[in-house]
Order: C-alpha cells, then sequence, then structure tokens
C-alpha cells in the first residue's frame, strides 16, 4: 500500500529496505567460496561443536504452547487502573511441558501504524523484552499434551512502564521444559496491543463508523392471486436472522447503543415488511404458508426505534452490484437504466417503513474498490458521493488525511480507511480473536490521532457488507472502549463526507488496470444482464396491456433489481436459478392472455365470417392489445374486403374470452394458411401466434345457374301438379253432379277444392244448411252427391252405402266408382291430357 500512514520518519527507508533483501545473499557468500574452493567431501573431522544454547533451541524449535488472550481489560486503561488478562494455554506437543510460567511482556511504544502491522504479523517466540516477572505470572507445573490451561493476570498499571502516550506492545509468553529440551525456553507467546492515553487530546480524530444492515435476496416475483397478492418468499431463512440472537437482531441491538450511521438496503426492509403479513414459502413445487410474522414485527420496531434520532443511508434498491455493471453491464444495452429507479425506490422504501428521510447520496462498490467506470455508473444511479477505501484511492502521505476529497464531475469520494475497515473481517467466533481484534483496531485509531495531534482529522469505517453476529459483537466492543472519547469522537456519515479536504490527498481516481483481480474473478456474468434485458422487455411488453398495471409494477421491478445484486458475488449457480424463475413466472403470467387453437375451418360461398377467439385468464383486464389477422394466399381469401391483413382492438376483462370475428372472402378453391398475432399498441408481437387452415369452396356463375336452374324447374313441377291435381277434383265434382239429375251441363263454378257450386255459392244447388255444406242430411236421405266433410276430407255416398257395404275408414282414399263420361267437355272444364 502506497500510504505511508506512519509519524514522520517513521517507515522503513530505502536502505533499511534493501539491506533486508541483501543480507540473505551477503550471508551465503562464505558458503559459496568454500563449494568453489573444492573441498573435498571426506575432509578431515572439525573440532566439535559445542552446545546449542537455550536461545538458539528456542529460535528453531517454534511454538509448542498455543496462547489464547480472551479477555483484556481495560481495553485502553488510564492512570490507577488494573490491567487483567485471562485466557488458556494449550500445549499442541505430543509430551507434557513441565515447569511452565505465564509471564507478561511489555514491549516499547510503536512508532507508528506501519510498526503496529508488522508487530502484528510476527509469528517467532524470540526476540521480545523480558517478563515482568515478580508477583505478576502464573506457574503450571505440568501442562499436559492437548489440555488447555486457564490463566489469569493482574497488573497495576503502574508497574507497566508507559512512560509516553501512545501504542504498547503486549505479549504473554508461556516457559517450561520438555523431555526434548530440559531447560527453560519460551514455548509459546501471543501479541497485542495496548493503548496508552490516559488524558484528552487536544484535537481527536472524528470517527465515522458505518452499520450495514444488508442481506441476501429472499422474495421472489411470485404473489397470490388474491387481492392482497399474497408475496411468495425464496425461502424461510431471513426469519433466522430477525430472530433473537440472529444476525439481524444483533445488528440492530448493538447498532441502538452505539454512534453509528445505518447503511441499509431497502431490499431488506421491504421484505421484512412483507413478513409481517400472511406471507408463502416456497417448498418444490408448491408454497406452503409463512409463520414467521412476529419475529419480522418486533425486528421492525426495534429497527424503527434505532434510527429514530440516527442519520440513515439509503443504498439503491437491494444493493445492486456497481462494479459488475461497469465492467460486464455497460455494453448490455439498457443494463444502467434501472439504477435510477432503485434509487427512488429506495428513498420511499425507508421512509414509508422506518419513518425516517433516508440519504440516497451515497454509492458503495465492493470493498470501497474504484475506477473510472465505476465511478460513472455510481452517479448514473444519482449519487454524488462514492465511499471508496484507501487501498484503492491510496495516498502517499505520513499521515492519514481526511476521508473526504473531490474527485471530478462534482463527485465527492469518502475514503475509508483500509486498516480500521478490515480489523474486524476474520472470524470473531473465539473470545480470544476478538479481543486481538479490539485492541488492534483500538491502537490502529489512536496512531492516526497521534500521527498530527494537532491537526484534526475525520476517518470513516466502512466494514465488511454483511457481518456475522460475532464480528459485530466485537465492532461494538470496540465502540464502547472509544466512549470515553480521549482521542476519538463519533460522528456520522453526512457530517464526514462535508469536512473540507486535505489538500495534499489524492484524488486521482486509479485505472480500471489496479482494479483487484481477486474482486473482478467474482462479478457478475456479462449474461446476467443480457438475462435481465430479455426479462425486462418483455416485463414491458406485458404491464403495458394491463389495465392496473401496478399489481405487477412492483413485485417484478424490485426482482429485476435483485438480479443484479451484490448479494450474488461468488454464488453465479444461485444467482442464475433466480434470474429464471423470475423470467419463467412472468413467462406464465403472459401466457394466460392467448389465443385459443381453432381447427380447420371450410369458407362455402364468396364470403363468410372467421371468429378468432381471444382468452384472459389474468384477474385484471387487459387494453391496448391489437389482433391481427393475416391471409398468406390473398389471391384465394382476401379479408375484410380486399386486405390480406386485417386486424380488431382488444379489450377483455379478467377471466373473460372474446370472440373476435373477421369478414373472409374467397376469390378461388383451394387451402389457406391463416395466422394469427397478437400486437401491443406500439407494434410489437405479444404471444406467439396462432396458424390455421381455412378450405375456399368458391361457388363460379356457372354453378349458380345451373343451380337456379335446378330449383326453378322444381318450381314448375310442383305448380304443374297442384294445376292437375286441381283439375282431377274438378272432373270428380263435375261427374258427381251429372249422375245427380239436376240436368246442369252449363258453366258452373268450382270451389276451392274443386266441387262445383250453384248460383249462390252452394254445393249442389242446397242450402246453407244441407249435406252439401257439411250439415246434417235430412233422414232417409241417401246423399245422392259426392263432396266433402267440414275437415275438407272428401266423403263417398252412393247405392254401395245403403246396400249395407263397408264404407271405409273416413281417411282411406275414395274410390272412383263412377263412369268416365264420353261426352265432350262442357264449357269452362279443364281436361287432363
Amino acid at each position: 500500500m502506497a500510504e505511508a500512514a506512519d509519524f514522520q520518519g517513521t517507515g522503513h527507508s530505502p536502505a533499511r529496505r534493501w539491506l533486508r533483501r541483501t543480507a540473505p545473499l551477503l550471508a551465503g557468500v562464505p558458503l559459496l567460496a568454500t563449494l568453489l574452493a573444492g573441498t573435498p567431501a571426506t575432509a578431515a573431522p572439525t573440532a566439535p561443536q559445542a552446545p546449542r544454547t537455550p536461545q538458539a533451541l528456542q529460535a528453531s524449535e517454534g511454538r509448542t504452547v498455543r496462547v489464547a488472550l480472551d479477555t483484556l481489560a481495560p481495553s485502553a486503561p488510564v492512570k490507577g487502573d488494573t490491567l487483567t488478562i485471562s485466557g488458556t494455554v494449550t500445549n499442541t506437543g505430543k509430551t507434557a511441558v513441565t515447569d511452565a510460567q505465564v509471564d507478561l511482556r511489555v514491549g516499547p511504544r510503536m512508532a507508528g501504524r506501519t510498526a503496529i502491522d508488522d508487530a502484528a504479523a510476527r509469528t517467532g517466540v524470540s526476540g521480545d523484552v523480558a517478563p515482568l516477572g515478580g508477583a505478576y505470572k502464573v506457574t503450571i507445573p505440568e501442562l499436559p499434551a492437548g489440555i488447555p490451561q486457564d490463566f489469569a493476570l493482574s497488573v497495576p498499571v503502574s508497574k507497566l512502564g508507559l512512560d509516553e502516550d501512545g501504542v504498547y506492545q503486549l505479549g504473554v509468553s508461556v516457559t517450561g521444559r520438555t523431555p526434548a529440551a530440559p531447560y527453560d525456553r519460551i514455548l509459546g507467546i501471543q501479541r497485542t496491543f495496548l493503548p496508552w492515553q490516559p488524558d484528552r487530546t487536544d484535537k481527536r480524530t472524528q470517527v465515522t463508523m458505518l452499520w450495514p444492515l444488508i442481506s441476501t435476496t429472499h422474495l421472489s416475483a411470485e404473489t397470490g392471486r388474491d387481492d392482497q397478492q399474497t408475496p411468495v418468499f425464496e425461502n424461510d431463512d431471513l426469519a433466522e436472522e430477525l430472530a433473537s440472537g440472529g444476525r439481524l437482531e444483533q445488528m440492530v441491538s448493538l447498532g441502538s447503543q452505539s454512534p453509528v450511521t445505518w447503511v441499509i438496503d431497502p431490499d431488506l426492509i421491504a421484505t421484512a415488511d412483507a413478513m409481517t403479513r400472511n406471507y408463502r414459502v416456497r417448498s418444490g413445487d408448491t408454497t406452503v404458508p409463512g409463520r414467521n410474522q412476529a419475529v419480522a414485527v418486533k425486528w421492525l420496531d426495534s429497527l424503527e426505534k434505532a434510527v429514530k434520532n440516527a442519520k440513515v443511508v439509503a443504498l439503491p434498491f437491494a444493493d445492486p452490484d456497481l462494479a459488475s455493471l461497469a465492467h460486464r453491464g455497460k455494453s448490455v444495452s439498457g443494463a444502467l437504466s434501472n439504477l435510477q429507479p432503485a434509487t427512488d425506490v429506495a428513498d420511499d422504501t425507508v421512509e414509508t417503513v422506518l419513518h425516517v428521510k433516508p440519504s440516497v447520496d451515497f454509492a458503495w462498490p465492493v470493498e470501497g474498490a474504484i475506477d473510472p467506470s465505476i465511478v460513472d455508473v455510481a452517479t448514473s444511479a444519482g449519487a454524488h458521493k462514492v465511499i471508496t477505501r484507501s487501498d484503492s484511492l491510496q495516498d502517499n502521505l505520513p499521515y492519514t488525511p481526511n476521508a473526504a476529497r473531490p474527485i471530478g464531475g462534482g463527485t465527492t469520494a469518502v475514503v475509508a480507511d483500509y486498516r480500521l475497515s478490515t480489523a474486524f473481517q476474520d472470524d470473531m467466533a473465539t473470545s480470544s480473536s476478538s479481543t486481538l481484534a479490539v485492541q488492534k483496531f483500538l491502537a490502529q485509531s489512536l496512531a492516526v490521532t497521534l500521527q498530527e495531534p494537532e491537526n484534526q482529522r475525520t476517518v470513516v469505517v466502512a466494514p465488511q457488507r454483511t457481518p456475522t453476529a460475532a464480528q459485530a459483537q466485537s465492532m461494538a466492543r470496540a465502540l464502547r472502549a472509544l466512549d470515553a472519547e480521549r482521542w476519538t469522537e463519533p460522528t456520522d456519515l453526512i457530517a464526514a463526507a462535508a469536512v473540507s479536504p486535505d489538500t495534499d490527498a489524492t484524488t486521482k481516481v486509479p485505472s480500471a488496470a489496479r482494479y483487484p483481480k481477486k474482486l473482478r474473478a467474482q462479478e457478475l456474468p456479462a449474461k446476467t444482464f443480457l438475462d435481465i434485458k430479455n426479462t425486462q422487455d418483455r416485463f414491458d411488453k406485458f404491464k403495458a396491456i394491463l389495465s392496473a398495471p401496478d399489481r405487477v409494477a412492483a413485485p417484478f421491478g424490485n426482482a429485476i433489481s435483485r438480479a443484479m445484486s451484490t448479494s450474488w458475488r461468488g454464488e453465479p449457480a444461485e444467482a442464475q436459478q433466480y434470474r429464471d424463475t423470475v423470467d419463467t413466472y412472468l413467462q406464465s403470467l403472459t401466457d394466460e392472455v392467448r389465443l385459443i387453437p381453432k381447427s380447420v375451418l371450410t369458407l362455402s360461398g364468396r364470403s363468410a365470417t372467421i371468429p378468432v377467439t381471444v382468452q384472459n385468464q389474468l384477474l385484471q383486464g387487459v387494453q391496448n392489445l391489437v389482433l391481427r389477422l393475416k391471409s398468406d394466399n390473398p389471391t384465394r381469401l382476401r379479408l375484410d374486403g380486399d386486405l390480406a391483413v386485417a386486424e380488431r382492438p382488444i379489450k377483455i376483462d379478467g377471466g373473460h374470452s372474446q370472440s373476435v370475428k373477421f369478414t373472409g372472402a374467397g376469390n378461388a378453391n383451394g387451402p389457406v394458411q391463416v395466422t394469427a398475432q397478437l400486437y401491443t399498441v406500439d407494434g410489437k408481437p405479444y404471444g406467439d401466434p396462432m396458424t390455421f387452415q381455412v378450405k375456399v369452396s368458391e361457388i363460379t356463375p356457372t354453378v349458380m345457374l345451373v343451380i337456379a336452374g335446378g330449383v326453378l324447374l322444381l318450381v314448375l313441377a310442383g305448380v304443374k301438379m297442384y294445376s292437375q291435381r286441381k283439375r282431377a277434383v274438378a272432373r270428380k265434382a263435375g261427374a258427381a253432379a251429372a249422375d245427380g239429375g239436376d240436368g246442369t251441363t252449363g258453366d258452373t263454378p268450382v270451389d276451392g277444392d274443386g266441387g262445383p257450386r250453384d248460383g249462390d255459392g252452394d254445393r249442389d244447388g242446397t242450402d246453407a244448411t244441407g249435406p252439401g255444406n257439411g250439415g246434417p242430411a235430412p233422414d232417409g236421405a241417401g246423399a245422392t252427391g259426392g263432396g266433402q266433410d267440414t275437415h275438407g276430407t272428401e266423403r263417398t255416398a252412393g247405392p254401395e252405402a245403403a246396400e249395407g257395404t263397408d264404407p271405409g275408414q273416413p281417411s282411406d282414399p275414395t274410390p272412383d266408382t263412377g263412369r268416365e263420361s264420353t261426352d265432350a267437355s262442357g264449357a269452362g272444364e279443364k281436361v287432363d291430357r
């Protein structure tokens, strides 16, 4: 790291570095000379070597006993305090250690921040100062192999020899004997740091601690089909983090007791808020009811109280991976268009749920690593301040400058301190690791203040995005140790970004070539942004046809933002699965509006109606759709008059279908392929096309003439048959009248049934009540005339009836028993020839 963040003149000089590099070479010169001199393999025996000293043994054998420092209290003592150190020692060898003794060693005052780094990296057991000795030791007669032993040391601070303000190195060592080395030697040591600043400094360093509330993606794009749109969770893992003792519960509880700036991913807040009501959790191919509403309610209530009077920074919704967008996504059209909406949603979400107005003016790339393209992407999201880190934007100064500095284009870089920000990245599961991290953090913070005691500076601590519960507890311990404000004082991120920058601080953004290879390897692949673009395009088309687009805008818009979240780094398979799930669900909704398949249609005649059915199985209506019907052979089949393509506007209520009718006109016989396709109003195809076949069976003019002639012949034949029947009836009626002896042979009117009528219109010259009119015949009258009854049924009467013969059933046809007249037809009669 280029930053020489130490006291002036305390860094390693070039001559010293050269000496370190060349010392091994110089040490090897005598050996090389011996080899070149050709010393024989059978050289005379040399004088016996002196026995190895204990110092040589301790340097060669390394650590045999592991020392763990569980507590060191107080972490930053003052005059009159007693320092208490407790922990365990464990023999890691194969044989027992005898006459073991635990001692405290106090090293000299550390020269600066680099010296602290060097001391923390030491692993050897030699080169340390003498132990305090006296009463300040613990003796252990025997340390069996593999069995830890507890110890505790208590030493008045006045006995530590802390003369000047500054950072001192402490070492807890174990000396003892082994069967292989039966003399006292150092078998193990653990080093740490003790900040000594008993009085308040005139200028205290302002420390901004970011407190991130960020989680992984839990909420899917899917919602229930009910009016409440019950959300569907990918899993119920968030409940474990929110529950008592969980990671996020600890973050809220600890942060509420410390002076921190909350950095919140609004997606976490929205997801927790969704959990407070009915929700469902995906389980295989189905979903089951979620049951952790009470956990979410309690956590949100605690968070709302914690941030009430604190500063809150809201990241863009779902914490998008700015570096991946800059390096892999900028080449994909529209990839950056989701950033500004994500910022807008962030503001609304935090204010709605937590009832506090957040700052949305900050962007936070992964681990604070930046290059010009990352800065460009960050500002496109609406941010004017970028949280970076001193290992990315490096300073070559003998002190740590203020965090804020301009980097051009109206953008401010807020540079977090690398050493302080990474102090708690290791596993903090054990008390020992936590204690060491806290002490080193305090040591580095005091070293910053003592670099230039008369120049107050502002430093920012940006820890890892998702600290574990143990890491959060360690960070909180460190902040509590600074509560006395003897060399630091708390401030918030907004204030830190507004501090005037150091004139000598670096303002040049590092090039893309300096972006860490490790981080670049973890970036989301370019396919991520291609998948997101395809999903976004389909969603835009789907949303445009809905009568109530707001019902789907939030679930899908947020899901698309989640697909580019920083939390997917290092999990490409899981990220792909989430994107596929979102896209599959969107496709299933899109398919709810579709064309019903048709079978082959036959078009007979010159024109007919062609129906096409559009089905809407969504819960809301659809509109802004156009149905187009296209004839692949307009010469054979035209649509709507004389068109190859016809269209109709579509508007259907939810859960309904609509039959859309087109007019087809056939010009020639044969099959025609017809394609139906839905389009949005801007001309984009919607859904899959539906094709079907229409068989055109046209009737030509010649065929029409033949058919018309046939119909005419049938009509004429019917007329002729009707005329013949009338004539036959008339002849029978005339013959019956002649047999009646009335002597009438002149023209006689004939009624509608063919019967002759007299001058007054009655049959057979009788009056209206005579038998000829259907009335009752006189007694003894033998019905000498033939006629019809009142129902128009022809009756017969004559000698056969009088003689007792069977007259037949009334419905039987009347037998023709009269003689055929050979006389010429009378005037007015029509003869059937």
